[in-house]
């Protein structure tokens, strides 16, 4: 206990690691603010209009947006005990190879893969990109990582695609949530389902 007056008494602190996360999580949001997010009227990957839209692969491909999307997202799966991170191209394949890396860096590595939209019409005709000969997604735990969700469409062709593989899914992780049916969606197809931003932190003001 500190004695009034204050004789060398410090103010407690936030863990580094707390203060750390904040700061990163902020400044990735004003990275997405200004390179990817946006207003207007559009039309939508599920057909839908909108008066906002979200473009993530300016914010993946920048330096230090590439950076803290990994960083955040690695923090957010950790605890997940993941062998794989993948998911429909072409807005997981940045993420994926990002996280991998990253991954490795900090000592728990997960290996990355993406499906593709639809196999390859030669070579090996190949739905799941990323595996070496001999390897597999079988018993693997795996995160399927989205750019941005909007109804869950594609996320869940990527999850159809490693179940067919036979891989676990052990949860679906996007960037930004447009909060316009994926929760439910993923609840439906018993897939749990977390994001890293909503729309609506980017809608205020």
């Amino acid at each position: 206990m500190c004695l009034t007056p204050p004789i060398n008494c410090a103010t407690p602190k936030q863990p580094e690691n707390i203060v750390s996360k904040s700061a990163s999580r902020a400044r990735l949001a004003e990275i997405i603010r200004k390179r990817s997010f946006g207003r207007g009227e559009i039309t939508l990957a599920s057909g839908r209009k909108s008066d906002f839209y979200f473009n993530l692969k300016p914010t993946m491909l920048d330096p230090e947006g590439a950076a803290l999307l990994a960083e955040l997202t690695y923090e957010a799966l950790k605890d997940d005990k993941l062998d794989f991170v993948g998911g429909l191209e072409m807005g997981a394949v940045p993420l994926a190879g990002a996280i991998a890396q990253l991954s490795w860096l900090k000592g728990h590595p997960i290996a990355a893969f993406f499906v593709r939209k639809k196999p390859k019409e030669h070579g090996a005709r190949l739905a799941v990109e990323g595996l070496a000969k001999g390897e597999t997604l079988q018993g693997k735990r795996i995160v399927i990582v989205e750019d941005v969700t909007t109804t869950g469409g594609s996320a869940l062709k990527a999850a159809e695609a490693v179940r067919e593989a036979g891989g676990v899914v052990a949860l679906v992780f996007t960037m930004v949530d447009r909060e316009e049916g994926a929760t439910e969606a993923f609840a439906e197809a018993g897939l749990p389902f977390r994001a890293l931003y909503k729309a609506g932190e980017f809608l205020k003001g």
